[in-house]
């Protein structure tokens, strides 16, 4: 790991964050990084437990004179999202994040930092092994599978914890406060679909569209950031409605909480329609290009020939599911009546898979109002269904409702402005926090979130900002040296 990472301010933070950092930790393959946590307790002989889910549980007493405080929840999620570059060669599942210095922010190689949520889980990492920080009794808690499913958090059972207030260090701008977040719920269509094979009088084409930053469906979905998905569509209807074009293979997105970044299709046309087809595809290409040239600067559109593939869609069923992507809601569909400049509602279409006769759309619906998260969702499920589609909801997660009279609120919104000398933005965020769901098992914690500055989230972009994570250790050490008495 790159000893410069290792030697920044704060060092228990970057050198527990190189530590975590080191063990491949991708979502529903967290085995490796549950070990590592269970072992780090042990090894300080604190009480350590690992629930029937997964998640691992540290406790530590009060330090002397901080025994009549408030226990204190610290967590963070063990996984990680995993993005990388097309030209990036690297194995998650067994690599650790290849680091480097850059100005003022850390980054990684060609693939996704993990600072979401790993410098939140060096944080509590760093405070469970000090001998010198002053505290209350520390409940550390390491869900897993938070960019999945939040599955770890939803298995938690009730009576585990005994803490009164719980911090939640997942927030990504480290002058906000953290008060309340969206749900969510996948929306999933398929159906599958007949083959057909063409002439010997058709050229084949794959099309790519690469170069986008992509990003966090919820934190960036307000952006105007492109959506590959979206624009190979569009490509791929202009290309259908003008040429007869048609589809034998589509293959866009990754996962579901990141803005889709790359999208290739294998495509043939009427042999005879391939030089006008080339000449309106390039076009169109620089219109696109010119629509997005302020927010994706590295946007690429090529269209180079291949072997004709055996088998294609049939017209029919392709002509409809154009359309219906076309006619899909992605992005934003309502802003916040209560919360000034706060998304409430939103939809990415984040996969579309296309091939052996089988479709697969999938899409991540948020809001913080759950009558207007399932309205989205129901009227994505009736686009989807008009092309035949059977369409699936699952991995249904709840918001968090902010609580502004909450007493710690107003001990870190004081301690902030005194730090800071300005006061910070208390704010509920359009991404889905675990603290929702936390909350339907301990109604009565209050909650916080709170953490440093974090770009491009979800995507290679990933990066850290060195003096943020300086200013928020400040903070935390503020914070538990402050939490009101029980």
């Amino acid at each position: 790991m790159n000893t410069e990472v290792r030697q920044l301010e704060p060092q228990v933070i970057w050198n527990k964050f190189a530590d975590l950092n080191a063990v491949p930790r991708p979502s529903k393959k967290e085995e490796r990084v549950i070990d590592f946590m269970k072992q780090f307790g042990q090894n300080l002989g604190l009480e350590t437990l690992v629930d029937e889910v997964g998640n691992v549980i540290i406790k530590k007493p009060a330090t002397p004179g901080m025994e009549s405080k408030k226990t204190v929840v610290m967590q963070s999620h063990l996984d990680m999202v995993h993005q990388k570059n097309s030209d990036t060669n690297f194995d998650f599942d067994t690599q650790g994040i290849d680091m480097y210095v850059d100005g003022d922010w850390v980054r990684a190689k060609g693939t996704t930092l993990g600072a979401d949520n790993g410098l939140g889980v060096a944080t509590i990492m760093a405070i469970l092994e000090s001998t010198t920080i002053e505290h209350p009794a520390i409940e550390a808690l390491f869900t897993i599978d938070e960019e999945t499913g939040m599955t770890g958090a939803m298995g938690l059972k009730g009576g585990l914890l005994k803490g009164e207030i719980l911090l939640n260090l997942d927030t990504e701008e480290d002058d906000e406060i953290g008060v309340g977040c969206a749900g969510g719920i996948d929306v999933t269509a398929k159906r599958s679909y007949k083959e057909e094979s063409l002439s010997i009088q058709f050229d084949a084409f794959q099309i790519d569209v690469k170069g986008l930053q992509g990003g966090h469906s919820g934190m960036d979905i307000h952006k105007g950031l492109a959506n590959a998905n979206k624009l190979m569509n569009r490509l791929l209807y202009n290309g259908h409605e003008k040429f007869g074009l048609r589809i034998a293979e589509i293959d866009g997105g990754s996962l579901r909480n990141a803005i889709p970044r790359e999208s290739v299709a294998v495509v043939a046309l009427d042999s005879k329609k391939v030089d006008d087809f080339k000449n309106d595809f390039s076009k169109s290409a620089e219109v696109i290009k010119t629509e997005y040239k302020t927010m994706e600067p590295n946007l690429n559109i090529s269209l180079v020939a291949c072997d004709l593939p055996e088998k294609f869609m049939v017209e029919s069923t392709q002509a409809g599911l154009l359309k219906t992507i076309y006619a899909a809601c992605n992005g934003v569909y309502r802003m916040s009546a209560d919360i000034p400049d706060l998304v409430e509602t939103s939809n990415n279409i984040a996969r579309v898979e296309v091939k052996n006769g089988q479709i697969k759309i999938g899409c991540l619906t948020r809001s913080s109002v759950e009558s207007s998260k399932y309205d989205l969702a129901n009227m994505l499920k009736a686009t989807f269904e008009l092309a035949g589609c059977e369409v699936e909801f699952s991995g249904n997660y709840p918001g968090w409702t902010p609580n502004m009279d909450s007493e710690i609120l107003k001990v870190m919104r004081d301690l902030y402005t005194e730090l800071n000398k300005e006061a910070p933005q208390v704010a509920a965020c359009h991404a889905g926090l675990e603290c929702g769901i936390l909350g339907t098992h301990y109604p009565e914690m209050e909650m916080i979130s709170f953490g440093p500055n974090i770009l491009g989230a979800h995507s290679p972009d990933e990066r850290a900002q060195i003096s943020s994570v300086q200013k928020y250790w400040n903070f935390v050490k503020a914070i538990l040296k402050n939490i009101p008495n029980k």
